[in-house]
Formats: C-alpha cells, structure tokens, sequence
C-alpha cells in the first residue's frame, strides 16, 4: 500500500536524487502537524462556542459579533508571517543565514509595530467601533462586545508575533514544534474557559482572558525557541530593534497583495451573509451548520498551502527552479490524494454527526446537499485554487494571484451568488455553486500560470 502511494504522489518528470531536498519522509513530517494543528483550532473554536452559551445569549452575541472584527486582524497577521515566512524560506534554501537572520528579525520587529499600532487603536476607539458595525444592538450585547473587544485587544501583539515566530519554524521545517505549542495552548483556552465560565461565572470575561492567556504563552514560547542559536535561522536582538528597509520592502512585498486578497475575501463573505439572510430560517440554518463542516473538510488543503511555501521558498532560495517545479507537482499530487481521502471520510461522517443536530427536514435536507456540493469541489479544485496558489507566491508571484483571487470573488463569487441565489431562486444551494464555480476558474488561471512557467521569473531575495 505504501510503495502505492509513494508511486502516486511522484511525478512522471523527476530530478536527480541529490538535487531532492525534501525526501517522502521530510514532507510527512512537515505536511501531518500542519493538518492536525489545523484540526485542532478548528475543534478548540467548536468547544469555545459550546462554553461561551453557558454564559448567556448576550455573551454568545457579543462574542460572536466581536470575532468578526477580530478575524480581520487576525487574516492581516497571517498575511503578514506568510509574506515574512516566503522570504525567509529562500533565504534558507540560498543557505544564506545572516540574512535569514535578519528577515527573521525584521519579521518580528514589523509583526509588533503593526499589531501595537492596532491594538492601541482598537481601545481608544472601541466605543466607537462597535457602534459603526453593529449599530444599535441591544445594551446587554453592546456591553458583551465592548467587554470582550477591550480585552481581545490586549492579545493582538501576541497573536502577530506568535504568527511570525511559527512562521520562521515552519520555514525551517519544523512544524511539529508549532503543533505542540498549539495543542499546549489550546488545552490552556479550554480549560481555562471552563473555570471562567462555570466556575467564576465571570461571563464574557470568562472566556476572553483565557484566550489572552493561551496566545501570550503561545507568543512567549515561540519566540524563546526561536532565539536559539543551533536553528538554521535564529532572532538575534539587534536585527529586532533596528528598521531595515530593504528586508521590510520584501516581506510586504509579499505580504501586502496576500493581506489584500485575505482582506477582500472577509468582507465578501459578509456580504454574502447579508444575501443568505434573505433565504429564510431553514436556509440560513442550514448555511450556518454546513460551514461547521466545511471549515473542517477544507482543512487538507489549507495545511498543504502552508507546505507550498516552506518547500517552494527553499527550492527558489536555492535558485533551482526545476526542483521547485518538480515539488510543485509533488505536493500537487499529494494534496489531491489527501484531499479526496479527508473529504471523503467527512462526507460520510456527516449523516451520522448531523443526527446530533435539532434541525427541521428542509434544512437538514439543504445541509446534506450543501456539504456533498462543498466537498467534490473542495476535493477536485482547491488543491489548484489554493495550495497552488501558496506555490506561486512562494515563488514571489503574489501580484498574479492577487489579480486572479479580486477579479474571481467579484466578479465570479458575488456576480454569481447573486445570479444563483436571488434571481434563479437557489437561495443557499446557489451561493455554494458560486463558490465553486469561483474555485474552477482560480485553478484554470493557476494551472495555467503554473504550466507556462511564468512564475520561475520572479526574485524575492536578488
């Protein structure tokens, strides 16, 4: 079964033994603790979720309205460690420490600056932040929110720099570290929302302190670790407290189209949001609990993009561009494989989880449509659509893929979500087909993009 899949995964036009650096090993080892540290936020938000509704209605309002604001930062961060993990990545594979050192630095240093700069922000204005996005909500709410924003705020300078932190370990390969630091703060955010909502009964409170607490452990972890000398790439105090501006142009460089993209896609699903809230009770249920399992299901794809970028940077770093071409292809085939495999065990999950939910025929009908519709496209187009996509930026074609991802969710996922869903009365089945048809046409450009070569032009580092 083994050599099967060892057969599957390795791509008809291969390279020289000594010029792999990633043996089938190595890509194991990096690709299984990206997906299970993925899993696991995924299934620690679930059990947030479930404690926050012991606290109240209000509580669960107010958190639920504050995280919608919070996820934006949180994609800008990511955006960010992405743009910061690309660089140092091909400084890595072009064996070039002492500016891997360096954009490791500058990374953390940007990470903070930015983040300080908007947590600051957020606590002078929350106030008045809350009432531009949520409006007159009801005063038990507002004061929810406000309560859960002040202290969410706090923890945003922890977020961004554990964010860049695990990006320089991953650039180095070495993701079980990440995983391990995640399963360990995780248990922290858990158990400590039990005790603040079932033992201090300290409501909203009780769930955001535990959270700031699990992420500055997190930050204060990774950026320990990553002062040690014997890694490949290493923080050194002097290239965090200077401003290097040709180093920060190259990790905004990446960072910036990435933030843009991430930034243009939240405010899309808000306002498909608003276009689901037109399709009644049943539909807007069933939207809500197909999404549970489609964050889950998409979860493959997600961990194999984070390994495009470690392997691709190393392979670009090193100025060879076959070898990048050729773990394209590689991790291609290995996402499709895993891809099909995990969506294929959720799919035939999902009757059997979704027993457990109090939902009436129609919607539990429009659930089951929905998650089969997600799951053949996620199986099929997204290893294009979006891992690829990490291949390419990793590369440093990130203007490419910017272009693509703001011309596909316009003009293909609201256009269509529109046309589907309101004027052809689809409703939420029509939304889920505008997705896809968005994923069809980004893995048609990416493939293609791949295939002309284009992308092997690029220099993120010179």
């Amino acid at each position: 079964m083994r050599q099967l899949v060892y057969r599957l995964i390795e791509p008809t036009v291969t390279i020289p033994d000594k010029r792999k650096i990633f043996s089938n090993h190595d890509l194991k080892v990096l690709v299984l603790p990206l997906f299970l540290e993925q899993l696991l936020e995924v299934l620690v938000g679930v059990s947030d979720t479930f404690m926050v509704s012991y606290a109240g209605e209000a509580a669960v309002s107010g958190v639920s309205l504050v995280n919608m604001f919070n996820t934006v930062f949180i994609y800008l961060f990511s955006a960010l460690a992405a743009g910061g993990a690309v660089v140092v990545s091909q400084y890595i594979g072009s064996r070039d420490r002492e500016n891997g050192n360096l954009s490791a630095g500058q990374l953390v240093m940007t990470a903070a600056v930015f983040s300080g700069g908007v947590m600051i922000f957020s606590l002078i204005f929350n106030h008045q932040i809350l009432r531009l996005l949520f409006g007159e909500v009801d005063s038990d709410v507002m004061e929810a929110c406000t309560t859960y924003l002040q202290i969410s705020a706090y923890s945003y300078p922890a977020i961004a720099i554990y964010n860049a932190g695990a990006a320089v370990y991953r650039s180095m390969g070495k993701t079980g570290v990440t995983m391990n630091i995640s399963l360990a703060a995780n248990g922290i955010n858990i158990v400590g929302n039990a005790i603040g909502v079932f033992a201090l009964h300290a409501g909203v409170a009780g769930v955001a302190y535990p959270s700031l607490i699990a992420r500055a452990f997190s930050a204060a972890v990774i950026l320990i670790l990553c002062f040690r000398r014997q890694n490949r790439v290493f923080l050194r105090w002097r290239n965090i407290f200077c401003r290097n501006g040709e180093m920060i142009k190259r990790i905004l460089g990446i960072a910036v189209p990435n933030g843009i993209e991430n930034g243009l896609f939240q405010l899309t699903k808000v306002a498909l949001s608003s276009i689901t809230a037109l399709f009644g009770t049943a539909q807007i249920a069933a939207n809500g609990v197909a999404q549970s399992f489609w964050s889950v299901a998409a979860l493959m794809g997600t961990a194999s993009g984070l390994a495009f970028v470690t392997v691709i940077g190393r392979c670009m770093g090193a100025g060879d561009t076959q070898a990048a071409e050729y773990y394209m292809r590689k991790l291609l085939r290995i996402t499709f494989l895993a891809s099909i495999f995990w969506n294929g065990i959720i799919l035939l999950a999902s009757p059997i989880v979704l027993r457990g939910y109090a939902l009436s025929e129609e919607a539990m009908r429009l659930t089951v449509l929905l998650i089969i519709i997600h799951n053949i496209f996620n199986a099929l187009f997204y290893p294009l659509s979006g891992a690829l996509a990490n291949g390419l930026r990793a590369a440093g074609d990130v203007r490419f893929t910017m272009y693509v991802s703001i011309f596909s969710t316009i003009g293909c996922r609201v256009v269509f979500s529109i046309l589907f869903g309101i004027w052809l009365d689809l409703g939420v089945i029509g939304i889920a087909l505008a997705m896809c048809l968005d994923w069809m046409i980004r893995a048609a450009f990416f493939q293609v993009r791949f295939r002309r070569g284009k992308w092997k032009e690029f220099r993120v580092i010179g």
